[in-house]
């Protein structure tokens, strides 16, 4: 009954027709969309990662050679100043001992005196190459400290509340006096744009054999943070 049914020429039966070969190709097309979507996710996002290790490592050989050429760096100057350079990353630590008093966010003179040196490479490092300084969507200013407790605060939650307003002025501190620094002026515009400061109270300590070590959690952190690559940038509806 149902093939002869469907063989009969009637009109209310046509449009049932075109209505479900509709539907089909419909169902049809949703399948390419959602394979191809799946094949993007499955590599390309994975040459995302690759794409975005690339960039930060090519911004750190540039922030690490300046460095050394001004015999700064890696832990490891000849006046012993304690800045990190992660050479995967392009992340800069510098230890609170170099920058702060104890429990100050008030930059002392010997962090000002650094702080003169590092940001001109650091920032130039960034956006004296254009291609590269476009790929980078956030410099991140991060303030840290350790997880020793403030004498007349009793609960952790005033403990960390206390660490993350410290972590967040000296942040703060360090992202203001870079803005004074002698770098070239036409790219403070880029640097404002991106800037961002974070507080991290105590949340990310320095563990050495599974001990927190206070001087070295006790520090500033610049970040870079990669563009991210998205599933409507490689199907080119935005870029």
């Amino acid at each position: 009954m149902g093939i002869k049914f469907r063989g009969q020429s009637n009109s209310g039966d046509s449009e049932g027709n075109i209505f479900w070969v509709t539907m089909a190709d419909l169902l049809l097309g949703l399948a390419i969309i959602f394979i191809t979507l799946f094949v993007l996710a499955m590599t390309g996002f994975s040459q995302q990662t690759v794409q975005q290790q690339k960039i930060q490592m090519e911004v750190s050989e540039k922030i690490s050679s300046k460095f050394e050429a001004e015999k700064i760096g890696g832990h490891l100057n000849s006046e012993d100043i304690q800045v990190e350079i992660d050479k995967m990353t392009g992340d800069l630590k510098i230890s609170d001992v170099e920058l702060f008093e104890l429990n100050s966010y008030v930059l002392s003179d010997n962090g000002k005196k650094l702080l003169d040196k590092i940001a001109p490479i650091y920032i130039e490092s960034i956006f004296a190459d254009k291609e590269l300084a476009e790929q980078i969507e956030f410099i991140i200013i991060q303030g840290h400290t350790d997880s020793q407790t403030f004498a007349g605060l009793k609960t952790k939650e005033e403990q960390f509340l206390k660490n993350m307003e410290l972590s967040l002025k000296r942040a703060h501190a360090v992202t203001e006096y870079m803005f004074s620094t002698n770098y070239n002026p036409e790219y403070s515009e880029q640097f404002r744009k991106i800037v961002v400061v974070e507080g991290k109270s105590y949340n990310e300590p320095v563990l050495v054999n599974g001990v927190e070590d206070y001087d070295k959690s006790r520090r500033v952190e610049l970040k870079l943070k990669v563009k991210s690559w998205d599933v409507s940038t490689a199907l080119g509806l935005k870029k």
